[in-house]
C-alpha cells in the first residue's frame, strides 16, 4: 500500500492485478486499485476533480482528468473517509500511476490540491 498526506488529507492506494481481465498475448494488463481518502483535518472538504498520470514501461504517458471519482464528489467531515475501486489497463507488464485530487474546504469553497502517491502496477510473475 502506498500512502501520502497532503494538506490534512491522507490518500492510500492498494493494487491488484486482474488476470481474468488481462490478455498477455494481446498486451493488455489490467489492474484494479482501491483508493482510500481520509480527512485528517479539522475542516469539511469535498473532492471536486481528479487528474491522473498513467505511465507504462515503454515510457508512454496518458492523462485522465474529470469531475469527482467514479461519478461521485464526496464530502468528508473531519475524520471521515471515502473509498472507491477503479481499474487501469496497461499495454506493458509494468507501469505506474500518480496524480492529484482537486478539493475545496467548506463552507468557503477554498480550493486546494491533494497529491495521490505514486504506485506501481506490476504483473505478479514479473516480481522475482
Amino acid at each position: 500500500m502506498e500512502t501520502l498526506t497532503t494538506n490534512g488529507i491522507k490518500i492510500s492506494v492498494e493494487t491488484a492485478y486482474q488476470p481474468a481481465e488481462s490478455k498477455r498475448s494481446g498486451n493488455q494488463f489490467v489492474h484494479a486499485y482501491r483508493v482510500t481518502i481520509e480527512n485528517k483535518s479539522s475542516d469539511t472538504v469535498q473532492l471536486i476533480k481528479r487528474h491522473w498520470f498513467i505511465v507504462d514501461s515503454n515510457g508512454d504517458k496518458r492523462e485522465v482528468k474529470g469531475d469527482g471519482v467514479i461519478g461521485k464528489q464526496p464530502v468528508l467531515g473531519p475524520n471521515e473517509s471515502h473509498q472507491y475501486i477503479s481499474w487501469c489497463p496497461l499495454l506493458t507488464e509494468i507501469g505506474k500511476m500518480y496524480g492529484t485530487f482537486q478539493m475545496v474546504r467548506k463552507p468557503e469553497d477554498k480550493e486546494f490540491f491533494v497529491r495521490i502517491p505514486e504506485f506501481k502496477l506490476i504483473v505478479p510473475y514479473r516480481l522475482n
